[in-house]
């Protein structure tokens, strides 16, 4: 299995994602949207983007591991955040935790503002789709 990040130089220099990934000969892997809930079913972090946002990617990666996937393995990610503006001014505190929980690597990413998520206290949701071997 591999999967190539592709940065064609005629796009604007990447930050934080990548701009495409190609794949081939692996599994998909589907990962069901994910917020900040904790084992009791609630929401951490609540009022705390970057707190949520750590909690959601956790909650995403363990879906993964359970798969039978590692981070680097992701290919798509989607996030979805009740503000957006708020979310742009921690970005660097988000991309800390990124680096933290997931390395250096950056999948396809895309962010999308959305006017609230199913758990009402929920500020991201983060969805994905990886590429085991």
């Amino acid at each position: 299995m591999t999967m190539d990040r592709v940065n064609p130089p005629e796009l604007a220099k990447p930050s934080g994602f990548t701009h495409a990934i190609v794949a081939t000969g692996g599994k998909l892997v589907f990962l069901a949207g994910q917020t900040a809930q904790g084992p009791d079913g609630r929401i951490v972090g609540k009022g705390d983007v970057v707190a949520q946002f750590e909690q959601a990617l956790s909650n995403l990666l363990t879906a993964l591991a359970g798969a039978g996937g590692t981070p680097d393995q992701l290919a798509k990610l989607t996030i979805y955040a009740v503000d957006p503006n708020d979310y742009r001014k921690r970005v660097e505190a988000i991309g800390m935790v990124w680096r933290w929980l997931v390395g250096s690597t950056y999948p396809a990413m895309a962010l999308i503002g959305t006017t609230r998520l199913w758990d009402a206290d929920a500020l991201v949701e983060l969805e994905g789709i990886a590429v085991l071997p």
